[in-house]
């Protein structure tokens, strides 16, 4: 049985992975504009930092499901 996702469930994954790096890209920028402006809030900075994180495990994992398995 094959195991790589359909060319629908695949266009599927490609648009929720764009989706998912512009937010990481978007979370990245917001950070960074906290930290030049010198905001107090370590914790808000934190919070968006985790987010950050999460979504590149979920990036990694959605593009681990549509690169085939290689067989050495």
């Amino acid at each position: 049985m094959n195991d790589n996702p359909s060319d629908a469930a695949q266009a599927a994954i490609r648009a929720e992975l764009e989706r998912l790096r512009l937010e990481h890209h978007d979370l990245e920028a917001a950070i960074d504009a906290l930290i030049a402006v010198g905001a107090p809030d370590q914790l808000q900075i934190q919070r968006l930092k985790k987010r950050k994180l999460l979504l590149r495990d979920r990036i990694s994992m959605l593009e681990d499901q549509i690169t085939p398995d290689i067989i050495a």
